[in-house]
């Protein structure tokens, strides 16, 4: 199993496959690198998926080390253990504020950034409905049970076949004779909750930080994060960046729908 050391001593877990341009996949806050299984089956680079610190098979850690700063110092640490002196990020919400955080503080390590349903502003709606889960067990439980709860609020998704929410899950959770279990440290909550004690910084000059990177954005069209209006502003100040709004997605896109590969293609195809 593959693990590297963080700088403070934690055991990290990450996967790496395939050859040629390296791309490092950045879940979201409670995810792990299980989020890009979808993809990874016919991704044609190499691709690296990290767990966080406190997620997924990574060790859990002084919860006030959850930050965007020390995850971005694992990130480079990963780079280091693989001897890559640059490679490109593909960063779903958490893992693209990651992104552009190191464009602010290693700006040369980086090939290239692809941002999924994450940018400068973040919705309050969205903010809400992380808060409302985030460090809770889910009451169902089965990956049966919770896969059809799924398939019946998340209105925001369409179209999307049971088995594909049965994968979601059981990346997310473990099945347990007491029920279901987060693949988390509870603790990322009291960590998010102390964040948000400081009014939000202005992300707007880490988005600017990108420049001169191939840049590509993916939205939910349904979004309740990242907001059709904060996309345009996106698009305005980086009129190369390659877009795509999939429809009947809402926070965030899988990744594998035909419009997130057409614009991924895209933009590997910049760097190549």
């Amino acid at each position: 199993m593959p693990q590297f050391t963080s700088q403070d001593g934690l055991s990290l877990h990450y996967t790496d496959q395939g050859a040629g341009l390296p791309v490092i996949a950045l879940a979201g806050l409670t995810r792990n690198g299980a989020d890009f299984d979808h993809i990874a089956r016919t991704w044609p680079t190499r691709l690296i998926r990290l767990d966080y610190r406190g997620r997924g098979q990574s060790d859990w850690a002084d919860h006030t080390t959850y930050t965007i700063p020390h995850e971005a110092a694992d990130v480079l640490t990963l780079m280091n253990h693989l001897d890559l002196d640059q490679a490109a990020i593909l960063g779903t919400s958490r893992g693209g504020l990651i992104a552009m955080t190191l464009a602010i503080t290693a700006k040369n390590r980086l090939l290239g950034v692809a941002l999924n349903d994450i940018g400068p502003v973040l919705k309050p709606e969205g903010l809400a409905t992380i808060m409302d889960y985030i460090g809770r067990n889910p009451a169902q439980t089965t990956y049966a049970q919770a896969a059809a709860v799924r398939a019946r609020l998340w209105t925001q998704f369409e179209n999307v076949p049971i088995e594909r929410w049965l994968a979601e899950v059981k990346a997310h959770y473990k099945e347990t004779p007491a029920g279901l279990v987060i693949r988390y440290d509870p603790k990322l909550r009291d960590a998010v909750i102390a964040g948000g004690a400081q009014p939000l910084p202005d992300l707007w000059p880490l988005f600017d930080a990108l420049d001169g990177l191939p840049l590509a954005l993916i939205r939910g069209a349904n979004s309740d994060l990242l907001s059709r209006e904060t996309a345009d502003e996106m698009a305005r100040r980086r009129p190369d960046m390659i877009r795509a709004d999939v429809s009947g997605r809402g926070h965030v896109p899988f990744l594998d729908e035909p419009q997130s590969l057409t614009a991924l293609h895209a933009w590997l195809e910049k760097m190549t």
